[in-house]
């Protein structure tokens, strides 16, 4: 049997997570995931230095974590992989240099991996969606994708702001901490009373900087603004969404990314798949979100037909459009 095991890290933004994963016969297992989320004060975002510094603090303690709940030692893994983009430039630094470093010290080939491309493949191995048009829907990332010739193509992004940062802005503007978008779900549950905002769709873009502005206006009745924003923010990526699945003819829709939790989301988008006649794939809620088992997997799968990567060839990289990577397993 064709066993192997990969230590991925995770450091793009907010989260600092290590993850072992198996892979055998073609088949991924999580071993483990440990994390610690970087929470910056109420009312404000995450600042970059702040949260690297989070990172650095606990990588030792999530390191240790991780091996022991997946019963292993450091010479028990075959590969290393990391999160080398996109992000914020001080928090990628902060897993490059520790799987660069496990890397050297212990000779492990290592990996650096696309972070969107990893929550593509991680959401494809947990649901058992084959060729899907993906959502992927987060506080970096707001884009239709579907493979063709060995890349990702895409077919709808937001020209601004993702659907991520458009609930965590608002979120601040009422005072609340990053993340916020459960908060706004939550409050958005205790409202049908919808109030018209600007509903900006452009091709098969989506744009949100208006709709943000338009309901910080609004904002003085909480519940009302928040299920506004949602219904309109929402109903935009599903128009987006439907379109893509037309356009493409996919037969599958797979949601991933922080705000593929979002219940209210996925409800909207199931409707659009059964008019459209697709099966409608959303990734766990436990793994919707950045963790190092996207990277792992992704890792694994990359070595497949890759060697790892020469020292002199690793990299971080804030700006790494998954449409530039060309995949080859």
């Amino acid at each position: 049997m064709d066993k192997m095991l990969c230590l991925g890290f995770e450091s793009t933004a907010h989260t600092f997570s290590c993850a072992v994963v198996e892979k055998k016969d073609h088949r991924g297992r999580i071993l483990s995931d440990v994390r610690r989320i970087y929470r910056p004060p109420e009312g404000q975002g995450i600042h970059p230095r702040e949260a690297s510094r989070h990172h650095i603090e606990c990588s030792s303690e999530v390191l240790a974590e991780c091996l022991k709940e997946a019963n292993l030692t450091i010479k028990d893994i075959d590969i290393i992989s990391y999160a080398a983009g996109p992000g914020l430039g001080p928090c990628l630094r902060v897993a490059g240099v520790i799987a660069r470093t496990i890397s050297s010290y212990y000779k492990i080939p290592i990996y650096p991996v696309n972070h969107a491309i990893g929550h593509i493949e991680l959401g494809k191995l947990l649901t058992g969606a084959n060729d899907p048009l993906v959502l992927l829907v987060s506080g970096g990332h707001t884009m239709l994708a579907a493979f063709k010739g060995k890349k990702w193509r895409i077919f709808g992004e937001t020209l601004d702001i993702t659907l991520g940062q458009l609930l965590d802005q608002f979120g601040r503007s009422l005072g609340f901490a990053s993340p916020c978008g459960k908060k706004i779900e939550d409050l958005a549950l205790q409202s049908e009373n919808y109030v018209e905002l600007p509903y900006l769709v452009k091709g098969n873009d989506v744009s949100f900087s208006g709709l943000l502005s338009a309901t910080k206006k609004i904002s003085k009745n909480v519940a009302d603004a928040c299920y506004s924003l949602q219904e309109t923010a929402f109903a935009m990526i599903g128009e987006a969404t439907e379109r893509a699945l037309s356009f493409t003819e996919k037969r599958e829709l797979l949601v991933v990314g922080g705000v593929a939790a979002n219940k209210r989301l996925s409800g909207m988008l199931e409707k659009i798949c059964t008019r459209q006649e697709a099966a409608f794939y959303v990734s766990p809620i436990q793994y919707a979100g950045d963790c190092g088992s996207q990277i792992a997997w992704t890792g694994l799968l990359e070595s497949t037909v890759k060697n790892g990567a020469k020292m002199s060839d690793t990299f971080v990289r804030q700006s790494w459009r998954l449409d530039t990577v060309e995949i080859n397993y």
